[in-house]
């Protein structure tokens, strides 16, 4: 990998890891067309985890409080940490048990553009529903969310996206559902990196040293930016402003495929 390469797929994973337009997705198309060629997930579990960074930035004190309070066995911090511990069980199994078959989809335009109009027609219905409140979601409406970060392993498909739009269908007030999002994926993305810290001296050998440390603060510089940017989206009720790119973006991936085909 090259460190133009590098710094492009950095930006990418940044923008779009927050914005609700699925950073893997991106990467899929962009390594495509770029030709970079990386060994399995692990570039791109790499950039999740710089990501993850990002999130620690913008919502570290709030992870503070609620790691706090559930030290201090405040009930409303336990019962928070409940709901984000039952919201990342599915992503949870889908990634344990179906790991291998889910690295494959990364090899697919098909699967990638099809999963961008799933986020679209997400992002659409959810702009079109009613403006909540609620602070957090209830047991089962955290377990819908769960489903939808599950579904959004897929390539195309937009953690953000997804998770957000059904916590705004739950009736959470945007900057609320928001909050939960990004707070419930910090196990699960330190979890993903930890798995593929296990390949990562031949990984590392094999992409490089410095074009992936370059793509990695990249990322985390950028994917600050798009959390606030994201975050100001929302209050301004514009979060489905991203659903016509996501049609777009997808029947352009898609037409690539057909092209290749």
């Amino acid at each position: 990998m090259s460190y133009v390469q590098a710094l492009l797929l950095g930006l990418v994973q940044g923008l779009t890891e927050f914005l609700p337009v699925s950073s893997d997705g991106h990467l899929v198309l962009v390594e495509q067309l770029a030709g970079v060629h990386t060994p399995g997930v692990f570039v791109e579990v790499m950039l999740h985890v710089a990501t993850l960074g990002s999130i620690l930035i913008v919502y570290g004190r709030r992870l503070g409080a609620v790691i706090a309070g559930v030290l201090r066995r405040e009930p409303e911090q336990l019962r928070y940490a409940g709901l984000m511990l039952l919201a990342m069980v599915p992503a949870g199994l889908v990634g344990l048990l179906l790991r291998d078959l889910v690295a494959r989809t990364f090899d697919s335009l098909w699967v990638t553009g099809v999963g961008f109009w799933v986020t679209g027609a997400a992002l659409w219905v959810a702009g079109r529903g009613p403006v909540g409140s609620r602070d957090r979601p209830s047991p089962t409406q955290a377990l819908l969310i769960g489903v939808a970060q599950a579904l959004a392993i897929l390539p195309g498909v937009s953690r953000s996206g997804m998770t957000v739009s059904t916590g705004l269908w739950s009736g959470m007030g945007a900057v609320r559902a928001a909050e939960f999002s990004f707070l419930m994926a910090i196990p699960l993305i330190a979890g993903a990196g930890l798995l593929e810290a296990r390949h990562m001296s031949a990984d590392v050998g094999l992409v490089g040293a410095g074009p992936l440390l370059l793509a990695c603060l990249v990322a985390f510089l950028s994917g600050v930016w798009a959390i606030r940017l994201l975050v100001a989206l929302l209050v301004r009720g514009q979060f489905h402003r991203f659903a016509p790119y996501c049609f777009a973006i997808g029947a352009f991936t898609l037409g690539i495929a057909v092209w290749r085909a």
